[in-house]
């Protein structure tokens, strides 16, 4: 079983229904991995919005320095930060639905990235955690198992 606890079918329920994706540490840079899964997300029809305090723009879109700065609701905050900053991540995101009503449901840690403590704090909440995962390769894999479009 994966390290989230997450079956396929929960995955792709993320799939289906996260359509608007904060990406946390999104880089600039086209050899980096946040950028490509930006890139590819985008493609897939997803609305991403880059989180990076360094930059006003990454991939044509506007950039913003943290997760409350975004206009309206986020369906998925996605993470590209070393596992040390998943507690004060965690921390935003609950503050972000407690006070800014921003209806995160899902708080994604990329491959390699897992913190229990940070996990548990947002279950307990009543959000979903993926972790060590990432969408540019669970998508493509779930929608060819489920065979849509």
């Amino acid at each position: 079983m994966a390290v989230d606890g997450l079956t396929a079918e929960d995955i792709n329920d993320i799939r289906t229904q996260c359509q608007r994706i904060a990406i946390v540490g999104l880089s600039p840079k086209p050899h980096r991995a946040s950028y490509r899964v930006a890139q590819y997300l985008m493609q897939q029809g997803y609305e991403i919005i880059p989180v990076h305090p360094l930059h006003k723009e990454i991939l044509g879109l506007t950039c913003y320095p943290s997760l409350a700065d975004i206009p309206g609701s986020i369906d998925m905050v996605d993470c590209f930060r070393a596992s040390e900053a998943m507690p004060a991540l965690a921390d935003e995101i609950l503050t972000l639905n407690d006070k800014h009503d921003k209806n995160v449901k899902v708080m994604w840690m990329q491959l390699g990235i897992t913190h229990a403590d940070a996990a548990a704090k947002v279950r307990d909440a009543g959000l979903t955690v993926v972790m060590d995962r990432c969408p540019k390769i669970e998508f493509p894999l779930l929608q060819r198992l489920y065979q849509d479009a």
